[in-house]
């Protein structure tokens, strides 16, 4: 797959691209949804020879925009956008910079820009997909917009069990810590990448060391609590349990990002400064506070062995 990273206010016009069928959203989380999108978009391609291509956008126009709080928490930051877009074949993968320049071009202009100058055939996008200045370009206008130099496919909501199938959905169990729901809607487990890094090294000296994981981008964090997890570092995964919080029973203060300290079973190596990728499976209970080390150390042996009971009943 090719990547490309473009900025509206850098980009070369001289650039030259071949026929495509795009799949154009943000696809924050790659869900079923997103995938039917992408699907098409390959479909298309392989129908009529081109080369399948999907546009997706960063930051997240919110950051940009100044809607919410500035700070966008990813449930797929971008460099696992390109990950995932590899997985999926994608010939070509078009990321753009959004930036307040590139949010005040017309729809015309956008399409003009980015659609019809990128050599692109056939757009694929989902029913509620918009572009242009505050939104006004739709999949019902861009056949206006296409000027007949291309086709277009919407691809209508996707539903499982009566609920739409979005990022917001997604978003909710994550913040709610209904992880095991995710790969319903996700078709994979979510994930959080990050690197092992110093902590406050309290869980060796209670016999339960575990892996402090400093994310590597911004990631929506899971509700706190205590979860089964599985972790991949060193080419394979291992199975452990995890708690996302902020240690109540040693700390009085809340502030800042919750820790993610993660207790592997069976796992004796030093890990210290390894990428990993956390993969979130059941939530166990809510983060506690205990009156003694020793309580502490008794409610961890019995996570442990929840989190255990939990993977030989999934055969995970």
């Amino acid at each position: 797959m090719k990547t490309f990273r473009i900025d509206f206010n850098l980009m070369n016009k001289d650039m030259t691209f071949p026929p495509t069928a795009m799949a154009v959203g943000y696809f924050d989380g790659i869900h079923r949804g997103h995938k039917q999108v992408i699907d098409k978009a390959k479909q298309i391609a392989d129908e009529h020879d081109y080369e399948s291509a999907v546009m997706t956008f960063d930051p997240h126009p919110s950051v940009v925009l100044g809607k919410g709080t500035g700070e966008h928490e990813h449930i797929t930051p971008v460099e696992d956008k390109v990950e995932i877009m590899e997985d999926l074949g994608i010939d070509r993968l078009y990321i753009i910079t959004f930036s307040k320049e590139f949010a005040s071009l017309t729809p015309q202009e956008f399409v003009d820009l980015f659609v019809i100058g990128f050599n692109v055939k056939h757009v694929v996008a989902g029913f509620d997909f918009s572009f242009g200045k505050k939104g006004e370009g739709t999949m019902e206008t861009l056949p206006f917009h296409s000027r007949g130099k291309f086709d277009h496919t919407t691809v209508d909501k996707v539903a499982i069990n009566g609920e739409k199938v979005s990022s917001t959905l997604i978003r909710t169990l994550i913040r709610t810590g209904s992880v095991e729901r995710i790969p319903n809607y996700m078709g994979r487990r979510y994930r959080l990448r990050g690197s092992v890094v110093r902590g406050e090294q309290r869980g060796s000296t209670i016999g339960f060391p575990t892996a402090n994981i400093l994310p590597a981008d911004s990631y929506l964090f899971p509700a706190t609590g205590v979860y089964a997890v599985k972790l991949f570092v060193n080419a394979n995964w291992y199975k452990g349990v995890c708690n996302v919080g902020y240690k109540p029973t040693f700390h009085n203060e809340m502030e800042g990002l919750p820790s993610v300290e993660v207790h592997l079973f069976c796992f004796n190596q030093s890990i210290y400064g390894e990428k990993v990728i956390v993969e979130w499976c059941q939530r166990l209970r809510d983060e506690k506070k205990f009156s003694s080390a020793e309580e502490l150390i008794k409610q961890i042996s019995i996570d442990s062995e929840m989190a255990m009971a939990y993977f030989e009943n999934s055969s995970e």
